[in-house]
């Protein structure tokens, strides 16, 4: 199984200067198209005066959706930015940085002075590696979530004994017994199963799911 790309840690707002024109990139992590779409919407609301939008999304866990635009603030007038200086830096700078789950919205305003190609492919590309230094990246893997069940008998020391190496999620007793759900390596339900039984414990466990979990530590054991 391939490892997943890392995502953005938190969304940021960062701003540059660049011969008069400013520059500032909205960076967000999202989940899907419908998201990104949302972060650009609401920063055209938020930046009426720009004059450019210019953005940028990587999504799946391998980054293989990728989608870049430029948003002239009006349909003829101003016009976008040169083919190729705008939406392609800024994808080029996410995709070079190796993430995904992520859109950014560059917001130019004017300064006077003309960029020129080279120029504006510079200034597009560094706003979005300058948010992204800023964000950080969490890194995921892939971990199946497994129910285990027990009687109230057993439960208080089966809950130690899963937390000498996991940290069990959504416990919870109730008239039939006691029940956590564990995050274990892709597979690993029956290593599980074995660490349990060698504790003297013969219970119950249901592979519930597999889900993208952020890394901590050594990850999912």
């Amino acid at each position: 199984m391939r490892q997943p790309l890392p995502v953005p840690a938190r969304a940021v707002r960062t701003e540059s200067l660049v011969e008069r024109s400013r520059f500032t990139c909205t960076l967000e992590p999202v989940e899907d198209t419908a998201a990104a779409e949302a972060v650009v919407a609401r920063v055209r609301r938020e930046f009426p005066d720009a004059r450019h939008h210019c953005t940028a999304s990587v999504l799946g866990e391998d980054g293989a959706l990728v989608r870049s635009s430029d948003v002239p603030r009006e349909r003829e007038v101003p016009p976008g930015e040169p083919a190729g200086t705008a939406g392609a830096p800024v994808l080029a700078a996410l995709r070079g940085a190796g993430v995904t789950g992520v859109v950014a919205v560059v917001s130019r305003w004017f300064g006077g002075v003309l960029l020129g190609t080279g120029g504006l492919v510079r200034a597009y590309g560094g706003a979005v590696s300058g948010a992204l230094a800023a964000a950080g990246t969490v890194h995921r893997a892939w971990a199946d979530l497994v129910e285990v069940r027990a009687g109230h008998a057993d439960a208080g020391r089966l809950e130690a004994e899963l937390r000498r190496a996991h940290a069990p999620e959504e416990v919870r007793w109730s008239a039939d017994g006691w029940r956590a759900v564990v995050a274990v390596a892709p597979g690993g339900r029956d290593a599980l199963g074995s660490t349990l039984a060698a504790a003297g414990f013969d219970v119950p466990l249901t592979v519930l799911d597999r889900v993208l979990r952020p890394v901590r530590g050594g990850g999912p054991r």
